[in-house]
């Protein structure tokens, strides 16, 4: 198999990768990011055309009567429709598209451009021809290869026979004699006041800068309402044209110069001159520039496209605008997400209980392991880690053990001074830190006088008072004994 269509094929089944999501009640979810966009085209076109439509006038202010001719309930008037001029070059462009043919004149289909995109796939290897769409080719031999393409014979383009610019102006002829531009005529006053989208400034005018990223939601939302045929083939086309541009060190064609090569064939309305059209010229050659530069950002649904179309299939209703979308994140609208909430938080919980029921019986069954082991150095020290942490495992109630027992600390006779100096207040901060008081601790000198008397907790008033007096009796002494020490010392 040739790498090329291997690597399609690989392609292709990574993007249409099914599996289960347990959130969407085990559903198989096709992992494409436009799939519910397609589906919602295609099973429910009035439904989608709305829905577009809907998010294009938020972006393009289109009047009554031109928001009919883009939903197509009114014919399109175009410029020159009504001019009583007949001169030579609309007189020839109507004879050119009276020769229909299998592929060349005839409205576009899938077939049509399956045989034009071998055109397109030889240019792609010869984009380093200098003027490439520029310079005309033989005529001789593009009538040779038109009639091959009418025919639907395999064409060898590699064989030599044929130049890069025989093949280039065959594309733009092929371009020139469809019945409508390749962007409609439904089409034409939409693309006019995208190329009018500007930014603004501070104070709320309009600048001369054009503002790419409407330009750019515009544009992708306007290619999702064009037929499939005719989006099929623009895509095809400015993909070409972008890799050409990038050759322009080369080809000397740059995207305004391939703009100025295409517009007339895929966005002027048929049958109209540059003295009908006047100063939209411009316009319609910038903008053909624009989609040539971002062709590669063009041909994805904007993301709260997708969302409107997977909660229409999905979700509890449909949202028809991105206006609608911002609701759902609005602090009004958060009633919406209980549901949701609950659902996924009981699916929390018995995720959490499965894993620990599953935990709790792995720790039993290598504790089971451990106990059954003979004795040894390594079996008691695992036992101890065991004994460290009772109530996490939980075998303790299947094999009863001993607790290790616990070591006194010892008690160095600089511990016993800072016991003495400092011995209340430590008690009382532990007695704070500690849920559960404990009994004072007391000096060596009144231990037998507790054992005496008994816990401070039975004694009288009167015996805690003289117990606490000895006490510091004895650290007054014990304190002038190290000062002696010291002075004797010096």
């Amino acid at each position: 198999m040739p790498l090329q269509k291997l690597s399609a094929l690989i392609d292709a089944i990574c993007n249409f990768v099914i599996c289960n999501d347990s959130s969407l009640h085990s559903q198989p979810i096709i992992f494409n990011p436009d799939f519910f966009v397609e589906k919602l085209r295609h099973e429910k076109p009035e439904v989608f055309t709305e829905l577009v439509v809907s998010n294009i006038t938020r972006l393009i202010d289109l009047p009554g009567a031109e928001l009919a001719q883009l939903m197509g309930e009114e014919d399109p008037k175009l410029p020159g429709a009504n001019s009583t001029a007949s001169g030579f070059f609309r007189s020839l462009m109507s004879l050119k598209r009276k020769e229909k043919g299998v592929v060349f004149g005839s409205p576009l289909t899938e077939e049509g451009i399956a045989q034009v995109s071998q055109l397109i796939e030889y240019l792609h290897k010869n984009l380093r021809a200098e003027g490439l769409f520029r310079v005309p080719g033989n005529s001789i031999r593009q009538q040779i290869l038109k009639d091959a393409l009418n025919s639907g014979t395999d064409i060898d383009l590699d064989s030599g026979d044929f130049h890069s610019n025989d093949v280039a102006t065959l594309l733009k002829m092929f371009l020139g004699e469809l019945p409508e531009p390749l962007l409609t005529h439904k089409h034409f006053h939409a693309h006019l006041k995208i190329a009018d989208l500007t930014l603004f400034d501070e104070k709320g005018n309009k600048t001369s800068t054009p503002d790419k990223e409407r330009q750019i939601e515009a544009l992708q939302l306007l290619f999702l309402i064009l037929p499939a045929p005719n989006r099929s083939l623009l895509k095809l086309l400015l993909d070409l044209l972008y890799q050409t541009a990038k050759k322009q060190d080369k080809n000397k064609m740059s995207a305004h110069n391939l703009a100025l090569m295409f517009a007339p064939h895929i966005l002027w309305p048929r049958n109209v001159t540059a003295n009908d059209l006047q100063e939209n010229i411009t316009k319609l050659n910038n903008g053909v520039t624009f989609m040539i530069k971002h062709s590669q950002k063009l041909f994805k649904a904007p993301a709260y496209i997708r969302e409107c179309a997977r909660l229409h299939y999905l979700g509890p209703r449909a949202y028809t605008s991105k206006d609608d979308l911002d609701l759902l994140t609005a602090p009004a609208s958060k009633e919406l997400q209980p549901l949701r909430s609950q659902k996924r938080s009981r699916l929390d919980t018995c995720n959490q209980e499965e894993t620990q029921q599953r935990t709790e019986e792995a720790l039993k069954e290598l504790f089971r392991h451990v106990h059954n082991m003979p004795d040894s150095a390594k079996k008691k020290k695992l036992i101890r880690q065991f004994n460290k942490h009772p109530t996490a495992l939980t075998p303790g109630s299947d094999v009863p053990t001993s607790p290790a027992p616990r070591r006194t600390r010892s008690r160095s006779f600089s511990g016993l001074i800072k016991r003495k100096v400092l011995g209340t207040p430590v008690i009382l901060e532990r007695k704070s830190r500690d849920a559960t008081p404990e009994p004072e601790r007391v000096s060596k000198e009144n231990v037998h006088l507790l054992q005496k008397c008994g816990s401070p907790a039975h004694m009288s008033q009167a015996k805690l008072k003289s117990l606490e007096g000895r006490k510091e009796e004895s650290c007054r002494r014990m304190r002038a004994h190290l000062l002696s020490k010291d002075s004797s010392s010096l």
